[in-house]
C-alpha cells in the first residue's frame, strides 16, 4: 500500500448524497474558502442506482433536476380509502444520475476539492487518519457516510427494521394511470402477518413505477418481489404491458444510537450517522436539512461528537418502531388510523419534525393506547 503525506481540512468518505451535499455547502461557502476538502468515494456514480422521493414547500434547491413531482396523493387499504393534496407541499422526485451529475458540475470549479475514487480500507479516529486501498489521508475532521450494517445487526437494545423494496418500470397499452396522482400507500394487498404495501409514482398515464415495499424484519427472495407485482398488475386493466426498467432497495428503519460512534474529530453522516427518518425510511430532505445545520455546527468551531443530538421526534419513532417491530401485523392498521384521524398536512409536518405539541398529541392519540404506552414504558429506561 503506497502511503502519501496528503492532509487536509476535512476528509469526506463517501459520494452518496450525503457526501456530495456536505461537500457541495462546504464548497460553497465562503467562510471555507480556505479549506482544503478530500471526497472519497469507490464508485463512479455514473448510473442511476437509485430514485429519491420527498415533499417540499415551493421552489428547492434542486428544482432544476426534477424529474416528476405530483400534487395529488391517495392511500388505501381494505375498508379505507383517502384522496388527499400535498398542498403545500410538491412531492418531488430525483433520478440519482441526474442529481451526481449536478453536483458534479456544482463541485467541478473549486480547486479546494480534491476527488479520489478509491475504497476506504479504515478509519482510525484516534490518529484521525482515513485507510484506503491506495493510500493513507489524514485530516482534521472526519465525515463518513460509509454504512456498518454490523453494528446495528448485532445489538439488542434498539429494534430493527428494514424497509425493502422491488420496483418495475412498467409501460402499458391502455391509460391506466393518473399521471397527477401517486399510490403513497397502498395497503389493499396480502399482509401475510407483515407490514406491505404498493407504491406507485405514475410519469404519465401508461407509464408508472410500481414498488412492493415492506417494513419487516427480512427479506424476501427476489422472485417473491417481483411475483407481487405482477398480481397487483395483473388486477389493473392495463390492456398489455411491458417492464421497462428494475429497481430495488433496502433502508434500515432504527433508532439505533449512532451518535456515539461520533468523536470530536469524526462524524457519521447520512443514514451511517442516523440521519434516516427511522419510522419511514426517508433520507433525501433530511440530508438537506441536517448538512445546512452542520455547516453551522462547523463555524462554531464546535467539537463534531457534539452535532444531531436527540429529540423528542426521536424518541416518538423509537416508540412506534418498538411497536411496529413486535406487532409487525397491525402495520396497515396502525397507517390507517394516522390518515384516517389526522389532516395530511399535519402528518407530514409531523414526519418533518416540525409539528408543534398539540398536533403531535393528537397524531399520537390516533394510536391503540395499551401497547404505545407499555412501548413508552418498556423504553423510558432505555434511551441511551
Amino acid at each position: 500500500m503506497k502511503e502519501t503525506k496528503n492532509k487536509y481540512d476535512y476528509i469526506i468518505c463517501g459520494g452518496g448524497a450525503s457526501g456530495l451535499v456536505l461537500a457541495s455547502r462546504i464548497c460553497n461557502d465562503n467562510y471555507f474558502e480556505k479549506k482544503t476538502v478530500l471526497l472519497i468515494e469507490k464508485e463512479k456514480k455514473n448510473t442511476n442506482d437509485k430514485t429519491w422521493c420527498f415533499w417540499e414547500k415551493g421552489k428547492g434547491e434542486y428544482d432544476d433536476i426534477i424529474f416528476q413531482s405530483w400534487q395529488n396523493a391517495k392511500f388505501k387499504t381494505k375498508d379505507f380509502k383517502l384522496n388527499f393534496s400535498f398542498n403545500p407541499f410538491s412531492y418531488k422526485m430525483i433520478k440519482s444520475i441526474d442529481f451526481y451529475s449536478f453536483m458534479k458540475k456544482k463541485l467541478k470549479p473549486h480547486s479546494q476539492l480534491n476527488q479520489v475514487k478509491e475504497k476506504v480500507v479504515k478509519i482510525n479516529s484516534k490518529l484521525n487518519q482515513v485507510v484506503t486501498d491506495k493510500n493513507t489521508y489524514n485530516a482534521n475532521k472526519i465525515f463518513s457516510s460509509i454504512y456498518n450494517p454490523e453494528i446495528v445487526k448485532s445489538q439488542r437494545k434498539f429494534p430493527v427494521l428494514i424497509q425493502h423494496f422491488f420496483g418495475c418500470i412498467i409501460e402499458t397499452k391502455k391509460n391506466c394511470f393518473n399521471k397527477g396522482e401517486i399510490d403513497f400507500m397502498n395497503f389493499d394487498i396480502p399482509q401475510k402477518n407483515e407490514t406491505r404495501f404498493i407504491y406507485v409514482l405514475p410519469e404519465s398515464n401508461n407509464r408508472a413505477l410500481i414498488e412492493y415495499t415492506l417494513f419487516s424484519k427480512n427479506l424476501l427472495p427476489d422472485k417473491e418481489y417481483l411475483e407481487e407485482i405482477k398480481k397487483y398488475i395483473n388486477s389493473i386493466d392495463t390492456g398489455g404491458y411491458n417492464i421497462v426498467e428494475n429497481e430495488k432497495g433496502q433502508i434500515p428503519m432504527t433508532c439505533f444510537r449512532f451518535d456515539n460512534y461520533n468523536t470530536k474529530d469524526l462524524l457519521h453522516i447520512g443514514t451511517a450517522g442516523g440521519w434516516t427518518k427511522a419510522s419511514t425510511g426517508y433520507t433525501f430532505s433530511r440530508i438537506n436539512e441536517k448538512s445546512k445545520e452542520l455547516i453551522r455546527h462547523l463555524k462554531k468551531e464546535k467539537p463534531l461528537n457534539t452535532f444531531n443530538q436527540i429529540n423528542r421526534f426521536w424518541f416518538y419513532d423509537l416508540i412506534f418502531l418498538d411497536v411496529l417491530y413486535r406487532y409487525n401485523f397491525l402495520g396497515n392498521k396502525l397507517f390507517k388510523k394516522m390518515f384516517q384521524k389526522n389532516n395530511p398536512k399535519t402528518i407530514f409536518k409531523f414526519l418533518d419534525d416540525k409539528s408543534n405539541f398539540w398536533e403531535e398529541l393528537k397524531i399520537i392519540s390516533s394510536f391503540p393506547f395499551g401497547i404505545f404506552l407499555t412501548a413508552f414504558f418498556r423504553r423510558i429506561f432505555k434511551v441511551n
